[in-house]
């Protein structure tokens, strides 16, 4: 007989996973979970994420605050509801190889992110347990079929990738874009010259000396500078397969 304690679940992932669970007294729920997710999400991508609030969530949807705790106990449980829909489903994993298949899980997680960057003000505290977000982690899981690596290491893999791809858009969240970039660019390439002593800082100045130096990247940040980073943890994963196998 065992003696484990049934686990119960949050009444936001009932709601988001279907599950029959505890009802709250009152009336007859008016609208469905998936609805505050959608509302919450108009919200913060018009006016970030300090533009949510329980009240604002519910005058978009017409309703009244009280009404909302009927689906959500509080900010944090609207914080899963908003990142689930925000998501939304994973992309098609068909590519014909391990790299092939975590890039574009990589590219499309990144796109989630840029379309959506208040989601990287939101802390996370816990794994993910919502059905959008562990579909995206079953398909960054899987991408690593047909390789010798152990699920420990798929996991750790995964969680590398997220890392690198969440570091890279927050640096780049409020750069510069096109023309506008290239003349910052050029701006602080002529300050830093200015700045960089060559006796106190020889190796920014190598760089300096080569400005225009060619790679198969490109030399804007957010696209050419991305790959290379992805490109370079990919590398590393591929050296812990070839240890593997």
């Amino acid at each position: 007989m065992s003696d484990e304690t049934p686990v119960e679940l949050p009444r936001v992932l009932e709601q988001l996973w279907g599950i029959e669970g505890r009802q709250r007294p009152g009336p007859k729920p008016a609208f469905h979970i998936s609805d505050i997710g959608r509302a919450a999400v108009k919200l913060a991508d018009a006016g970030g994420l300090a533009a949510v609030s329980m009240s604002k969530v519910a005058a978009e949807l017409g309703f009244t605050t009280m009404s909302l705790y009927r689906y959500v106990d509080s900010k944090d449980d609207l914080y899963v509801v908003m990142l689930d829909h925000a998501f939304g489903e994973p992309p098609a994993m068909d590519q014909p190889n391990w790299r092939e298949r975590i890039t574009a899980w990589a590219d499309a997680f990144r796109l989630g992110l840029q379309q959506h960057p208040w989601i990287l003000q939101i802390p996370v505290t816990e794994p993910p347990l919502s059905p959008n977000q562990l579909a995206w982690m079953e398909s960054a899981l899987t991408a690593f079929d047909g390789t010798p690596l152990t699920p420990q290491d798929r996991l750790s893999s995964m969680l590398l990738v997220n890392i690198y791809v969440r570091g890279a858009v927050q640096i780049t969240a409020h750069m510069l874009t096109d023309e506008a970039a290239l003349e910052a660019d050029r701006l602080y390439t002529r300050r830093l010259t200015m700045l960089a002593d060559p006796d106190r800082f020889p190796a920014i100045a190598a760089g300096l000396a080569h400005p225009e130096a060619p790679d198969e990247y490109g030399v804007d940040f957010d696209s050419g500078e991305f790959a290379f980073g992805l490109d370079t943890v990919l590398d590393g994963i591929q050296s812990l397969i070839d240890r593997r196998g």
